[in-house]
């Protein structure tokens, strides 16, 4: 594979780099779609193995660490080589937030530039995708990247909808009789992979800033992000795929 000199550039630099890199993976216990999702069994490993292999094969991660208010989530986690933290009751609630969990775990850490976020539920995200998205921040010198992915379909064919259901305006006059092709490209968050300088997430109360962020594009195939049953299923039968080839 024959690499351009930025990207080079780009990989000497990482990887003699002075900059650190804290990724953390937040795992509640509670699961109301589906339940004890973080530890069910995902071709032969429990779903947050998947997340922490990831993290523990980056060349950039420097330190791995899964927070939860879950014992058995913890063992699992050390089990797979992950260090962790027991979050306290009041951050393992239903109004806590996904900030207020990585906070807690940046206070009670020594300090670092980075903070990578990767959720247990994207099980698909490999290292290759974690190593490509961080030597994208240090391409573009961004304070922040996040992963996204194609659309399956364009919102400009979406709309909401009124109680009696007429569709008399569900759609804009620009939009009608083009094909979908000829649409604009969109894209979404798909919930893989977050990296943000510290300062600025803390600053920011979150990954989004409002500058000097850039989007990593992922394929929709590796894109998914557990909520159900049925995404579950579908994760299973892509590794299974893979496998088999």
């Amino acid at each position: 594979m024959i690499l351009n000199k930025h990207k080079v550039n780009t990989l000497e630099f990482l990887m003699n780099k002075n900059k650190t890199f804290l990724a953390i993976i937040p795992a509640r216990g509670g699961s109301k779609r589906l339940p004890r999702k973080n530890v069910l069994e995902l071709c032969g490993k429990p779903l947050i193995a998947w997340s922490i292999e990831a993290g523990l094969k980056s060349k950039y991660i420097d330190k791995l660490i899964v927070t939860s208010d879950d014992e058995d989530i913890l063992s699992i986690s050390e089990k797979y080589g992950s260090d962790i933290i027991k979050r306290p009751e009041e951050l393992s609630n239903d109004t806590a937030t996904t900030f207020d969990a990585l906070k807690h775990t940046i206070d009670n850490l020594e300090k670092y530039d980075y903070i990578v976020l990767l959720q247990p539920t994207s099980p698909l995200r490999n290292e290759k995708y974690l190593d490509e998205a961080i030597e994208l921040l240090e391409q573009k010198n961004a304070d922040a990247v996040i992963s996204v992915c194609e659309m399956d379909h364009s919102p400009l064919w979406s709309n909401t909808l009124p109680e009696d259901g007429c569709m008399k305006s569900f759609l804009k006059e620009e939009v009608l009789n083009k094909r979908s092709q000829d649409l604009d490209k969109y894209f979404r968050l798909n919930g893989a992979i977050y990296v943000c300088k510290i300062d600025k997430f803390l600053e920011n109360k979150g990954f989004f800033l409002k500058e000097n962020i850039y989007a990593y594009k992922m394929d929709k195939k590796n894109s998914i992000d557990i909520d159900d049953e049925f995404d579950f299923l579908m994760t299973e039968y892509i590794i299974n795929y893979k496998n088999t080839k």
